[in-house]
């Protein structure tokens, strides 16, 4: 071959390869951004890998903020997020206002419920939220997703960083055995249950899990339709463990609008396809239902990939009026100011 048609051959190749998602998607893994590796984002998000049945990655990182973050850069096609944190970005407030509303944001579908889990030292003499008052506490790293509910239920509950002896900036990973050594007295993890940094702490520091309910806790969960009051089950870590009335937001997977229609409607019909295995990859997931999966704690309207599934099955209608006054009344309801301000 000649040169000349020798280069004629690469450039329609790639070309070819430029123009074919199908290739791309055999070529490089589909990444879907979790969490820390000790929570349940990670596991969930190992879970939608096998699902899927081709090149995936469960990529764990910062969090839910994070993980936002990085959708709106366009370095990654799908995460994992808190729906409170996932409504800040799509309507451009709390710690995304600098950047503005993300509209390009989309639900794919929602997960397992998240239990704000406030977990003490039981030598502390910490029994309530109220008891936090200048002690040591974890609140996470800067773009997780419990940090993000800690300084909002510190924001009800009229609290900034000076009602505390000291805060902490540490990773999910990090915090129970920081808990054992006494270098903390409590700390707080958004997170489905079980879960295994929980389980260390009770297991290890002779920790517990105590209630997080007030007025406070009323007001925001009042105020906000991504929160609602919940409870841990007992004997979830043992059998000395009562049940904990706390409250909580829920896991969404999310993605851009710019991401493949096709991609997208292939992940969302694999999991479903064989959703028993799905639920099998972790207790918190055992509970979903599809009617659920689609409406409940979603903070952006669905892409159009996931949107083309649910009609064929006919979980939504086509025109969906229903579903569209939802999630109007969920934007308008972001807007509501701060409880207590």
């Amino acid at each position: 071959m000649n040169p000349s048609a020798r280069l004629l051959a690469v450039g329609l190749t790639c070309l070819s390869l430029w123009l074919s998602p199908s290739t791309q998607a055999a070529d490089d893994p589909l990444i879907i951004a979790t969490a820390s590796p000790a929570g349940v984002y990670h596991v969930v998000g190992r879970a939608l890998c096998r699902a899927v049945e081709m090149p995936c990655r469960a990529q764990p990182g910062d969090g839910s903020s994070a993980n936002l973050h990085a959708l709106r850069r366009g370095e990654l096609p799908f995460a994992i997020a808190q729906s409170d944190l996932h409504q800040y970005a799509t309507l451009g407030t709390e710690g995304f206002h600098t950047d503005g509303p993300d509209t390009s944001l989309r639900s794919v579908f929602s997960l397992h419920g998240e239990p704000f889990t406030l977990v003490v030292r039981r030598d502390s003499g910490i029994r309530d939220f109220e008891d936090l008052e200048q002690r040591s506490v974890n609140i996470g790293n800067p773009g997780s997703g419990q940090r993000g509910t800690m300084l909002r239920l510190m924001d009800a509950r009229g609290w900034s960083r000076t009602n505390f002896r000291q805060l902490h900036d540490l990773p999910a990973d990090q915090q129970s055995m920081e808990l054992c050594h006494g270098n903390i007295e409590a700390m707080v993890y958004t997170v489905g249950h079980p879960n295994a940094s929980v389980a260390k702490a009770i297991r290890l520091c002779n920790a517990e899990i105590v209630d997080v309910k007030g007025m406070f806790v009323d007001l925001l969960v009042d105020a906000y339709p991504y929160f609602a009051r919940v409870s841990i089950p007992g004997g979830l870590y043992g059998p000395d463990q009562r049940a904990v009335a706390t409250f909580g937001v829920k896991a969404t997977l999310v993605t851009t609008a710019d991401t493949d229609p096709a991609l997208v409607y292939h992940l969302v019909a694999r999991v479903f396809a064989d959703f028993p295995r799905f639920q099998a990859a972790h207790p918190a997931l055992a509970e979903l239902t599809p009617r659920a999966m689609i409406r409940e704690g979603l903070s952006a309207p669905l892409h159009e990939g996931a949107l083309r599934y649910y009609r064929e099955q006919g979980w939504i209608e086509r025109e969906d009026e229903a579903q569209e006054r939802h999630w109007q009344r969920r934007q308008s309801a972001a807007r509501v100011s701060r409880p207590g301000q």
